[in-house]
């Protein structure tokens, strides 16, 4: 956020700026979802809905998991939320209680470990690296575990490093768990944002994992604020009570919205995007190795490329500001996402057009190598 408003103090002095620090899609709403919003909102039913959610949202969920993942999931093990934030911070309390331990990787989505510290647990960072593809591993899981963890929260494909988990390693993480007399909980918001094979949802591997989703990333619903959480089925009454105290349902707009998200032609459109995330990766990130990043794996999904900047510096937050400072490229500092080596590292987001990611890259090849000569 601090990168975000110097960019914009930039932008309001006249300078070009170019935003890779920006983990939001830059396409807009599908308009069949805009048109379904605007007849829900006519029809003038805009009421609370069930905590749950709409039980018709929900048979569509499970119909999406079923015709696009081949995962059968019973609709009434789906909890429509407030965000996918608002679906994590529920299966949290639902699991923690104070001092209680959640084992995550480092680096991560800042707010899964502030999630936890927000309910008096503690969020347990475990370093990974580009041998275990930025995830944690079963062996890691298993190395870390104290009588105090509750839970493992795996994020696949991951922010900040667009890396996902393998199908293999995903199961002996779950076994491990299992073997703990853990909760497994699975962050796949960028799942439908999967480019090198078909997405796999740890649905497939366990009814007894909580599985997080939303609709901001692959359906570019960002601002209505609306996800969902798949949950053993014995938990959802107590997930619904808790949502009724918390938020009392999600906003029945975006509720209604999301219903044209499963259409043939709205699937067209996403799919359609889709395609052009993963041209503008095939493009940035071999790029970026060209000007001297280090970036040892290939993400695999989502819109982020996490890449070690040890050669132009010791300190990520300086190397971003600067560079901000004199080519107007905006990308965000390791620090957000992590105690691991953050100072070597920055997250470019190709969540803009490839002319801009494009314009980006040749500024910084002009102003780096002056950087690498001082």
């Amino acid at each position: 956020m601090e990168v975000q408003t110097a960019a914009r103090a930039l932008e309001a002095e006249g300078r070009s700026v170019i935003h890779m620090e920006i983990g939001e899609p830059d396409f807009p709403t599908p308009q069949p979802v805009l048109d379904a919003a605007a007849a829900g909102i006519a029809g003038g039913r805009i009421y609370y809905t069930s905590a749950l959610g709409l039980p018709e949202l929900r048979r569509a969920i499970a119909a999406h998991y079923r015709d696009h993942y081949g995962a059968h999931v019973a609709p009434e093990r789906i909890v429509v939320t407030a965000g996918s934030s608002a679906a994590l911070l529920l299966t949290l309390a639902l699991i923690v209680d104070r001092d209680d331990q959640i084992l995550l990787a480092d680096p991560g989505y800042p707010c899964n470990r502030h999630f936890v510290r927000t309910l008096e647990g503690e969020a347990l960072a475990v370093p990974v690296g580009p041998e275990s593809n930025y995830q944690l591993s079963a062996a890691l899981v298993d190395r870390h575990w104290t009588p105090r963890t509750r839970a493992v929260l795996i994020a696949s494909p991951s922010n900040p490093t667009g890396t996902s988990l393998a199908r293999a390693e995903l199961e002996r993480i779950r076994d491990v768990v299992a073997g703990r007399g853990g909760a497994l909980i699975v962050d796949e918001i960028y799942l439908g944002l999967t480019y090198s094979e078909r997405p796999r949802t740890a649905l497939e591997l366990s009814e007894e994992a909580f599985v997080i989703s939303s609709f901001s990333k692959y359906f570019n619903m960002t601002g209505w604020r609306l996800g969902w959480l798949v949950a053993p089925e014995r938990h959802v009454r107590d997930l619904e009570k808790l949502a009724q105290n918390l938020y009392i349902s999600p906003a029945t707009p975006s509720q209604r919205a999301a219903l044209a998200c499963f259409a043939p032609q709205t699937m067209a459109i996403l799919e359609e995007r889709r395609h052009e995330f993963q041209a503008r990766r095939d493009f940035l990130v071999p790029a970026l190795r060209e000007l001297g990043f280090r970036i040892p794996v290939m993400p695999t999904g989502g819109f982020f490329v996490y890449a070690d900047c040890s050669a132009f510096g010791p300190d990520s937050e300086r190397f971003a500001l600067e560079a901000l400072q004199a080519t107007g490229v905006a990308f965000t500092p390791g620090i957000d996402f992590g105690r691991h080596r953050p100072e070597a590292h920055v997250r470019f987001a190709y969540t803009i057009a490839r002319p801009q990611l494009e314009e980006g890259v040749r500024r910084l090849a002009r102003w780096l190598p002056g950087l690498m000569r001082r």
